[in-house]
């Protein structure tokens, strides 16, 4: 069968199951399987397609028909520019997460400096500040230890020298240890939130996703814990729920932070909010 025969009727059933960009998912999916870029597709769509290569690709296919991520039928996601690898032991990096991405590179005005990134699951937060400052030293930290070894594994074939990653359940491996900028995209889903039953949402990791307190807790505690992490001067930046910037900075507010403010995603909705301790 043709190539691009191939790929139409691929995304016809993508399309069929729901899925929202069921031709480039058909795309993605084919250039995996064949080692190739989207161009070398539209140039040689009226090739045929072998038998080993057509048969993995439908297999994928199927398993993208059931729900299952590209990202992780690939195992790779863009970032920043960065391909970052992925796993089911990680969340998806997704487009939104690089606002907080440009309000830490914002704030990062000198020429050196330390950022923290709390949760950094595949290291993409932290990879894609890193790359940008490559004067400032950045510190990822996850509990879990798949998460971690994915994320070294990342910056290590990026050639990523200045960011390091280690165990850590929020603050509780630093002691003593204090940052101009910390940084993270916490658990912010509540229970019974309606998006955990859809899309990518339901094959990544539950913990990684749902904090109690109606998705508020983890942030809060942030908020709360993060002050004796923060050098004078310094930054917490929290990505969190499109409704919940209300509370957020309320919180931060409460808790003596002052230039409170919170910056809209891609799509125009509250996304990061951010405060500073006192210099």
């Amino acid at each position: 069968m043709r190539l691009d025969r191939l790929m139409a009727r691929a995304a016809e059933r993508l399309a069929g199951s729901g899925s929202p960009s069921p031709r480039l998912d058909a795309e993605v999916l084919l250039c995996h399987v064949l080692e190739r870029d989207r161009t070398w597709l539209y140039t040689w769509g009226d090739r045929d397609i072998e038998a080993w290569p057509r048969a993995r690709f439908e297999a994928l296919v199927a398993l993208r028909d059931s729900g299952w991520p590209v990202a992780y039928l690939t195992g790779e996601r863009e970032f920043w520019g960065l391909v970052l690898a992925t796993s089911p032991a990680t969340l998806i990096p997704r487009p939104d997460t690089e606002r907080l991405v440009e309000a830490a590179l914002d704030r990062a005005t000198a020429d050196s400096g330390s950022l923290l990134d709390l949760g950094t699951g595949s290291g993409a937060i932290a990879l894609a500040f890193a790359s940008e400052r490559p004067g400032w030293q950045v510190l990822g930290v996850d509990h879990a230890p798949g998460a971690v070894a994915l994320a070294r594994s990342n910056a290590e074939r990026l050639a990523i020298s200045n960011a390091r990653f280690c165990e850590s359940d929020w603050f509780a491996a630093l002691d003593g240890q204090r940052f101009a900028l910390i940084v993270a995209n916490p658990p912010y889903l509540a229970p019974d939130d309606p998006h955990l039953g859809q899309g990518d949402v339901r094959f990544e990791p539950h913990s990684a996703l749902v904090a109690a307190a109606a998705g508020m807790a983890d942030l809060q505690w942030l908020i709360g814990a993060a002050r004796g992490y923060l050098l004078p001067g310094g930054w917490l930046l929290l990505e969190h729920g499109m409704d919940q910037g209300p509370e957020v900075r309320a919180a931060l507010h409460e808790a003596g932070y002052c230039q409170v403010a919170t910056l809209d995603d891609l799509g125009g909705r509250e996304r990061v909010s951010l405060g500073c301790v006192d210099g």
